[in-house]
């Protein structure tokens, strides 16, 4: 089922032995556009202190009631390494997570666990490699670097909160700044992009999938997208307040002569 990321802020989530804390933020890796880690601030058992949960150890969410069991103990949580959570996760602290708390490295596909709990195992990707960007783009892009660099092999984690905002820019022009994210409440890929239009349609929301992606400038704040203005506004509305309806998205992706995703036809 697809889900609004926003539902997952002040989620509670219920270790075997009691309660870890709520959900407020959250990281995911910039090349599968997958949710990897829930940013959770514990209660007094803990000193609110921030920890990092990996989405391979969490059970099926009670939407209702706002909470989401997880497969660890309380004692696990308060020995497990710190990682300051303000600022970009590096690979050494995601190992030194991964051999503390014996859960899958996604980066290597070890336990099948790269694109979701059932992805085939891949090579690891050491050097980020971009499409080209749309012509309209290359002035906006000159000053941005092209290979991101990163301390111990790049672990590609962005963090949610610091990623709303960004500007969503079609091939002529802006459209509007990521509001939310939708993903699959099974394996945790982020299927799409919420994207508020207000400054340029007012009152009206779109969404479009990271597949439709051409670039990122990760240090400008953009997102580059292969679609035209016009192309955007003339597709099917979104309403965030409704349930998702894959009736919708395949009328979405048939508008953008886009494939519509695996076992959605």
């Amino acid at each position: 089922m697809i889900q609004s990321a926003g539902t997952l802020l002040n989620l509670e989530l219920r270790a075997r032995d009691g309660v870890l804390g709520k959900i407020k933020d959250f990281y995911f890796d910039d090349e599968r556009w997958t949710l990897r880690y829930l940013v959770v601030e514990t209660g007094t058992w803990l000193n609110s202190r921030k920890v990092l949960i990996s989405t391979a150890v969490l059970d099926a969410a009670d939407w209702e009631k706002g909470l989401m069991p997880v497969n660890l103990t309380q004692e696990q949580v308060r020995q497990s390494p710190s990682v300051d959570t303000e600022r970009a996760v590096t690979r050494e602290e995601e190992e030194d997570l991964q051999a503390h708390y014996g859960w899958p490295a996604y980066w290597t596909g070890a336990g099948g666990y790269l694109g979701g709990p059932f992805a085939s195992p891949v090579g690891a990707i050491e050097t980020p490699v971009y499409p080209a960007v749309p012509a309209t783009a290359q002035a906006a892009l000159a000053a941005a670097p092209s290979v991101r660099t990163a301390p111990n092999g790049d672990p590609r984690l962005r963090r949610a909160s610091a990623v709303r905002g960004y500007r969503l820019e079609a091939t002529d022009g802006a459209i509007g700044n990521i509001d939310d994210f939708l993903f699959e409440d099974l394996t945790w890929a982020v299927r799409y992009l919420v994207i508020d239009t207000s400054v340029w349609l007012p009152g009206q929301k779109v969404v479009v999938s990271p597949d439709w992606i051409s670039s990122v400038s990760w240090s400008q704040s953009r997102v580059f997208i292969d679609l035209t203005r016009e192309a955007v506004k003339a597709a099917p509305g979104f309403d965030p307040s409704a349930p998702w309806d894959e009736d919708y998205a395949r009328q979405l992706h048939r508008h953008h002569s886009r494939a519509v995703p695996a076992g959605k036809e």
